[in-house]
C-alpha cells in the first residue's frame, strides 16, 4: 500500500517533538548486534564505548568471516563473538544475530562508529519509553564529500513512495527498536539494501518511526575507485530492496 502522507506516527527530529527531560526506565535489556568485517582499527573502541552505557546488555558482533584481528579486538573489549563461516553480507549478518538476542530492545550499531558509539544512548530513550517503535541515526555532514548522493536520492525517493516518510537518513544503520518490532521486520534484505528494506517494512506494518540527530562519525568513503565501487553496490542493492517493495 502507497501511503500519500507521512503516518502521524513519523517525526524527523525527535528532539524537538519531545523538549523535556527524559526519565529512562532502567528495568530493560539491550541486545546490540553490530555486524563487522574487517574493522579490526575501529571495533575495540565501538564496542568499549557501547558497554558504557548504562542498561543492562549483550553485545553481539557478528563477524562476517573477517580476515583480520577484528573478532580478536571485539572479544577483547567485551564483546560475544558470532562467526560466520563465509562472508554473507550486512543483511544476512544481523539475520544470523537475531537468532541469538535475548533482550527486550535490539540496537543495531555499524562496527567502524568507533568512541562515538555512546551516543546510541539517544537512540535507546524514546524506544525505552515507549515514544517510538524504531528509532534511526541522523549523522552530522559529513566532513569531505562522498558520491553524489545517487544513492541516497534513490533511497529517499523509494522510502517516500512507499510509505510516504520522506527520510532524512534512509541509509542510516544506526537503529534501536523494540523487540517485537525487530521480529516483525525479519528477514533483513541481503548486503546494503538492508536499512530501507527495514524501514518500509516497518512503516508498512504500522509502527512509529523516528530519525533522531546524533554526534556520530564513522569511516567516510571518498571520491576515489574504491568508494565508486562501494556507492555502486549500494545503488544496486537498494535498487533491488524497492524492486521486490513493489511485488509485496
Amino acid at each position: 500500500m502507497v501511503l500519500s502522507q507521512p503516518p502521524k506516527a513519523f517525526c524527523q527530529n525527535w528532539t524537538q517533538v519531545r523538549a523535556k527531560r527524559i526519565k529512562v526506565k532502567s528495568n530493560v535489556k539491550i541486545s546490540v548486534l553490530i555486524p563487522a568485517y574487517n574493522e579490526e582499527a575501529f571495533i575495540y573502541d565501538t564496542v568499549k564505548a557501547v558497554g558504557f552505557l548504562p542498561e543492562d546488555k549483550e553485545i553481539l558482533v557478528i563477524d562476517d568471516c573477517s580476515t583480520d584481528h577484528t573478532a580478536t579486538q571485539a572479544q577483547a573489549a567485551g564483546a560475544k563473538i558470532i562467526s560466520l563461516p563465509y562472508n554473507m553480507g550486512k543483511g544476512e549478518a544481523l539475520n544470523q544475530g537475531a537468532k541469538k538476542i535475548t533482550g527486550d530492545i535490539v540496537l543495531l550499531l555499524d562496527a567502524d562508529l568507533g568512541p562515538s558509539a555512546g551516543q546510541a544512548k539517544h537512540l535507546l530513550w524514546p524506544v525505552i519509553n515507549g515514544e517510538a517503535d524504531l528509532t534511526i541515526a541522523r549523522f552530522p555532514p559529513a566532513r569531505q564529500k562522498g558520491g553524489f548522493g545517487f544513492v541516497k536520492g534513490l533511497a529517499r525517493m523509494g522510502i517516500r513512495y512507499y510509505t510516504g516518510i520522506l527520510a532524512e537518513a534512509p541509509l542510516s544503520g544506526q537503529r534501536a527498536m523494540r523487540r517485537a518490532v525487530f521480529l516483525k521486520i525479519l528477514p533483513f534484505a541481503s548486503h546494503f539494501g538492508v536499512e530501507v528494506n527495514m524501514t518500509i517494512k516497518a512503516a508498512r506494518l504500522g509502527f512509529r518511526v523516528c530519525e533522531v540527530p546524533v554526534q556520530m562519525r564513522h569511516k567516510e568513503t571518498g571520491r576515489n575507485l574504491k568508494g565508486f565501487i562501494h556507492r555502486s553496490r549500494q545503488f544496486y542493492d537498494v535498487l533491488k530492496v524497492l524492486a521486490l517493495a513493489w511485488r509485496a
